[in-house]
């Protein structure tokens, strides 16, 4: 009978066992376990990395969207308080009170030209109820001499005009 040579630390096998044995590693697959071994700590830990990395991005994400919203509602207080006050300046009464305080008087009846140049309506002046006259700071100064009467604007009968002009 011929002996088949022992496996170094291993009993002779027979029959099943012996056929079976031949399945299982030597010495030299113990060996190859450990790059395998290897790759799976790096993917781990590569993976582990990975997921700080993003997470840190949310994180900053999360705080940029938080200043970003704090700016948007700031903005949108600003806009809608100078919205109000646009409206409060264009109200009807409120541009009444500020055209008086400049020295607008109210317009009288006014008059249409039709297409075909026909006038419809009767025309009629302002009303002559002066109101008091604002001036500019600067105008102030200029101001402290009487006004013209309404006669002195009129040009004087010795002026010298020219023609076409």
């Amino acid at each position: 009978m011929t002996s088949k040579p022992e496996l170094k630390g291993r009993p002779e096998l027979r029959g099943r066992a012996a056929r079976l044995a031949h399945l299982l590693p030597t010495g030299r697959a113990q060996a190859a376990r450990t790059p395998f071994v290897l790759l799976v700590v790096l993917l781990l830990g590569g993976g582990l990395i990975g997921l700080l990395v993003l997470n840190s991005a949310l994180s900053e994400g999360a705080f940029r969207l938080d200043d970003l919203q704090r700016e948007t509602k700031e903005l949108t207080d600003e806009e809608q308080a100078l919205q109000r006050d646009i409206d409060a300046y264009s109200a009807p009464d409120a541009l009444q009170h500020r055209a008086r305080e400049l020295g607008m008087v109210p317009g009288g009846d006014p008059a249409f030209l039709g297409p075909d140049g026909k006038v419809k309506g009767v025309p009629s002046a302002a009303s002559a109820a002066r109101a008091p006259l604002v001036l500019a700071p600067e105008a102030l100064a200029t101001a402290t001499a009487p006004l013209p009467s309404p006669r002195s604007t009129l040009p004087s009968p010795h002026a010298t005009t020219t023609p076409g002009r």
